[in-house]
């Protein structure tokens, strides 16, 4: 799992038929080896801009949608407090 930051939406009209209806977000990492780097996460929980978010990827993330879709990274939860993190 990756801890992020919600730093902005993904808007795409015009993508594959089994990612209709799923909201896209942009986040970047903040903790671990890669901070800085960012990625394109599928959002189910109702995360904004701004939330520092828990991200799953590979084949869990699919797991989370409930449907096979091409989705690499999912965000499954919102952090709340962690002292390392402010």
């Amino acid at each position: 799992m990756i801890i992020a930051k919600i730093i902005d939406n993904v808007w795409a009209t015009r993508k594959a038929d089994e990612l209709n209806g799923l909201k896209f977000m942009l986040a970047e990492e903040i903790d671990g080896t890669t901070t800085g780097k960012r990625l394109v996460a599928v959002d189910v929980i109702g995360a904004g801009i701004g939330d520092r978010v828990i991200i799953s990827t590979g084949s869990s993330a699919r797991e989370m949608i409930g449907r096979s879709v091409p989705v690499d990274a999912v965000v499954v939860g919102i952090i709340d407090e962690d002292c390392k993190l402010k």
